[in-house]
C-alpha cells in the first residue's frame, strides 16, 4: 500500500505514486548495459562474397572502429589479402 509521502501532486490536482528508476539496472537509459545495448545495434556482418581487389571510385571510412571501403551502395573490409563484401545494419 502506498504511503502519503510516497504521492506526487500533478499540474492538474491530483495525485500520482513517484517513478523510481535505479540507475545501472540493464533499461534504465542511464546505465552503461543500456549504453553498451544501443551502441552496438549497428554491426557488420560478412558475407562469403570475395574480391581480389576493389572496385574504382571508392571511399575508406570507418564504422564502430573497423575499417570498411564504400563502393557505391557496397562495403568491403579487407580480409587475408582480400576484400570481403560486408552488410552494415
Amino acid at each position: 500500500m502506498l504511503g502519503v509521502d510516497s504521492l506526487v501532486p500533478t499540474p492538474f490536482g491530483s495525485f500520482i505514486s513517484a517513478a523510481h528508476a535505479v540507475v545501472g539496472r540493464p533499461l534504465t537509459p542511464g546505465s552503461v548495459a543500456g549504453v553498451a545495448r544501443r551502441t552496438t545495434r549497428r554491426v557488420i556482418r560478412r558475407s562469403s562474397i570475395y574480391a581480389a581487389t576493389l572496385p574504382a571510385g571508392c571511399t575508406k571510412m570507418s564504422i564502430n572502429g573497423a575499417v570498411v571501403w564504400r563502393c557505391g551502395g557496397i562495403y568491403y573490409q579487407p580480409y587475408g589479402g582480400r576484400y570481403v563484401v560486408v552488410y552494415v545494419d
